[in-house]
């Protein structure tokens, strides 16, 4: 088990730790009722905090943000001397998970994504764990919601007796639902995007070879290139040029220099 606490990615403090130690005190919070915000950051993850003051406060008030993407854990092995023999990916820490909770009787919530996708995603789980209860599942409403509605949506989960939610809304959306929704919700808060799509079976995820290599991006970008040239083409050569700036010396991130929201988005 790996967990050598929070380093410094570009002013974004994500975690060192791997997939036992991570599930470990997920479940751990769930058991005692405890809030706890998680995500799994890529390149793409990191990249929206070191560019973004605001968003880079968020993160850095997660309990837990692990290394999603190999070249999140090769920056952490190279920078912090981490020793991380594997990312630990948001799909994966998913399934570990939902293992996890039906084996600890935890019942889990899914919130976000598409009703066809959540709900096919629900039921690929509880055929893969029989004692997974899901407690309930809301899909996304596409569009920030009133305050109302956001007290709603805390009190139907609540209401659930769920002790863990999943939420997939992409990315920055849905670690920004975790950030708003942490403390009124006292129970682990995972923001795993794609996993409702790739366990779902909506979308196909890259071979382990190229994701091994650190080309998942590669194979994402050939699938849907209209709407993520952007993210992959501009952000993983900044992110490269950034790391080495860090890497010598030449410019230091400083992760207390985000900046408070100055108001709530409440993504729905």
């Amino acid at each position: 088990m790996i967990d050598r606490g929070k380093r410094n990615i570009l002013g974004v403090q994500v975690d060192a730790i791997d997939y036992e130690a991570a599930v470990e005190r997920i479940a751990q919070a769930a058991h005692a009722s405890q809030p706890m915000a998680i995500s799994a950051l890529a390149v793409h993850g990191v990249m929206t905090g070191a560019l973004d003051a605001v968003h880079r406060y968020r993160l850095n008030h997660f309990d837990l943000l692990t290394p999603d993407g190999q070249p999140v854990r090769w920056a952490l092995n190279w920078l912090h001397k981490a020793g991380l023999p594997d990312r630990v990916y948001g799909p994966t820490l998913t399934i570990k998970v939902c293992e996890r909770a039906a084996r600890d009787g935890l019942p889990i919530y899914l919130y976000g994504s598409k009703p066809d996708v959540i709900q096919r995603f629900a039921g690929r789980l509880t055929a893969r764990f029989p004692g997974l209860q899901i407690a309930g599942i809301q899909p996304s409403r596409f569009r920030q919601v009133t305050p109302d509605e956001k007290a709603e949506i805390v009190q139907t989960i609540r209401d659930s007796d769920a002790r863990i939610v999943f939420v997939g809304l992409g990315c920055p959306r849905q670690e920004v639902w975790a950030y708003e929704y942490r403390d009124a919700l006292s129970m682990p808060v995972l923001a795993v995007g794609a996993a409702f799509d790739f366990h779902a079976g909506t979308l196909a995820q890259a071979p382990p070879r190229l994701q091994r290599l650190g080309l998942e991006w590669l194979f994402r970008l050939v699938k849907e290139p209209r709407r993520l040239w952007r993210r992959y083409v501009i952000l993983n050569p900044l992110y490269l040029s950034m790391l080495f700036l860090q890497a010598t010396g030449l410019r230091r991130y400083d992760p207390g220099t985000g900046v408070p929201p100055a108001e709530e988005l409440r993504y729905g």
